[in-house]
């Protein structure tokens, strides 16, 4: 058989995904959610504009997604002192406290993937996935990912 090294990703990235998701479903969250939240731990206070286009969804989901982790005392939004019409989200300290607890079950869903791999591999198999995303450029499954 020939080798198909996109279909063998499309299964690896699907496994992955998977993975993932159940993860963050244990810890009571959505992918979209843990993004946000990860984004928000990593980059500290952003305004909702820059989250929009950061994440690439619609204003609409993005407010739908900040409500969800409002009520749920996870980030805060407040209107920026220097501008009425900005908004700023912040990640709150409960927030923060899930946020290790995703990293931790990302990493141990990492540790299963890559069982059979050293750290030089990891490391070119990261390179390599990065390069095919930034050369890919095709956004038509933005839309797709599981809110």
């Amino acid at each position: 058989m020939n080798e198909r090294p996109g279909l063998e990703l499309a299964f690896a990235g699907q496994m992955a995904g998977t993975r993932i998701q159940k993860a963050l479903r244990a810890l009571g969250l959505k992918n979209s959610h843990a993004r946000v939240l990860m984004m928000l731990a990593d980059e500290g206070a952003t305004g909702q504009q820059a989250l929009v286009q950061a994440l690439e969804v619609d204003p609409s989901v993005l407010v739908a997604m900040l409500n969800d982790l409002e009520t749920a005392g996870l980030a805060e939004r407040r209107r920026d002192p220097a501008d009425r019409r900005r908004h700023i989200v912040e990640i709150s300290p409960r927030g923060t406290r899930l946020v290790a607890d995703v990293y931790a079950g990302i990493a141990s869903v990492e540790a299963e993937l890559f069982t059979g791999l050293d750290a030089s591999e990891i490391a070119t198999l990261h390179r390599l996935l990065v390069r095919i995303r930034a050369t890919a450029g095709d956004r038509t499954c933005a839309g797709d990912e599981e809110s």
